[in-house]
């Protein structure tokens, strides 16, 4: 089988071309490298496009047997400030994957969406399953929202089946070391923690202290990057099986605030994590943690790695790449 893996050469995409290549499954990736690297696709079949350059587009879709879509603008203070360039990427080229798809005539093939939590908004209590209300409070989780929707009804329409992925934090790297988070500018918090500690970047800024949770800071749920690339996997296992379009969570079910990742950073590097308290950032939710018991009974799918290893991961790659 032949996957197309639109915004392959970015971070959590190429960690997906990997582990699609090691289930045995042949990988081309479509990425118009606007945030992604092509040394991130070395080794794959790469066609460089863009989601909105449909005669390309088309021709790669014709050629694949199923599609996993990470092409999205995916920073939620970006959205805040320059929602057009949101609404231009996530939705209006995601119309456009899906156009080209049902353009090509394959009405079999397999759609993963790579979404995410900040579909839920600011939710009012922990776990969050996929039944929560989806209230989104930035650009981003919009657009996120409405790519779903579509999905939904080109199933109803078209009948073309899909699988709706929910990340909440995606951590760590490949644990070779040869792949990694790689963003310019960095905005997440593990590569920042660590660049602060290896003298690599500025100190790190701590987005407030004063949030409703047990020590001040934001809650989130770390989860491993090559965890969240084997769901794919069998997200697209459970769909060539047969079996009707679905939306679930990933996430570890746990969550860590800032300042115990700080503290799992220094563990890791033996250093300490120089640091500044600056204000909240618009649109962050205090908690954001997943109930992932439907993508364990759907999927037979749970993470097996830890917030620790994907520290560890990615202080590896870190110190591979040499910044």
């Amino acid at each position: 089988m032949k996957i197309l893996v639109v915004g392959g050469a970015g971070y959590i995409g190429s960690h997906t071309a990997r582990v699609l290549r090691r289930a045995g499954l042949e990988v081309v990736i479509y990425d118009n490298l606007s945030t992604g690297f092509d040394f991130l696709a070395k080794g794959f079949e790469m066609v460089v496009g863009d989601l909105h350059d449909s005669k390309k587009l088309l021709e790669a879709v014709k050629q694949s047997d199923a599609v996993m879509h990470f092409a999205a603008n995916h920073y939620v203070g970006e959205s805040m400030v320059n929602p057009r360039k949101y609404y231009r990427n996530n939705v209006e080229g995601g119309l456009s994957l899906l156009n080209n798809v049902v353009e090509a005539g394959k009405k079999s093939i397999a759609v993963i969406f790579s979404s995410t939590c900040s579909v839920y908004g600011a939710p009012a209590k922990m776990p969050i399953n996929e039944d929560y209300p989806l209230t989104p409070v930035n650009p981003y989780g919009v657009s996120k929202v409405f790519f779903e929707q579509a999905l939904h009804s080109y199933d109803t329409a078209y009948g073309i089946r899909y699988a709706s992925l929910r990340y909440f934090n995606a951590a760590g790297a490949d644990e070779s070391g040869e792949i990694g988070e790689c963003h310019e500018p960095e905005p997440h918090l593990i590569p920042l923690a660590l660049r602060a500690a290896a003298g690599f970047g500025p100190e790190l800024q701590v987005y407030g202290t004063d949030y409703p949770t047990p020590d001040g800071t934001c809650v989130r749920d770390y989860t491993n990057v090559v965890d969240l690339a084997e769901a794919h996997v069998k997200a697209l296992q459970h769909l060539l099986a047969g079996n009707p379009s679905f939306t679930v969570n990933l996430g570890t079910g746990e969550g860590s605030s800032v300042k115990e990742v700080i503290a799992s950073v220094e563990e890791v590097t033996g250093r300490k994590v120089p640091r500044k308290i600056v204000p909240r950032r618009p649109g962050d939710p205090p908690a954001l943690v997943a109930d992932p018991t439907r993508a364990r009974q759907l999927l037979q799918w749970k993470t097996t790695r830890s917030l620790r290893d994907s520290v560890a991961t990615a202080w590896k790659w870190m110190q591979h790449r040499g910044k």
